[in-house]
């Protein structure tokens, strides 16, 4: 059987790992070795702060709608309490959008919710 060498395979393999790696600082996107383990700890970071996002920007439309919300005279609990005693349906991502972009209907939701805390 002959030999086969596996030069030119591993050569394209070392490629597309450091071409994965441009833009990175130092060793990382010029030598295989420490760009191998670079990259498989960036994708790892990846795949975990891809599920972490989510809680990030729940987090950040609360913090919108409690900002909003204290602005019409009344805190987040209170407004998201008001708002499920008068059946509006509406979730975070969209209150927050409208507090941002559409102050004046954001006002009109806080209205509805007041008056739910009052009707129940």
């Amino acid at each position: 059987m002959t030999r086969v060498k596996g030069g030119p395979t591993t050569r394209r393999r070392h490629n597309k790992v450091l071409k994965a790696m441009k833009g990175q600082w130092g060793t990382r996107h010029r030598l295989h070795k420490r760009a191998q383990e670079a990259l498989l700890h960036s994708l790892r970071y990846s795949y975990e702060h891809r599920r972490e996002r989510k809680g990030d920007m729940r987090k950040l439309w609360i913090t919108r709608i409690n900002a909003a919300a204290r602005i019409n005279g009344m805190p987040y609990g209170r407004f998201i309490n008001g708002l499920k005693k008068a059946d509006v349906m509406i979730d975070r991502k969209i209150l927050a959008d409208l507090a941002v972009r559409d102050p004046e209907c954001f006002e009109q939701i806080v209205e509805t919710a007041k008056l739910g805390l009052a009707a129940k």
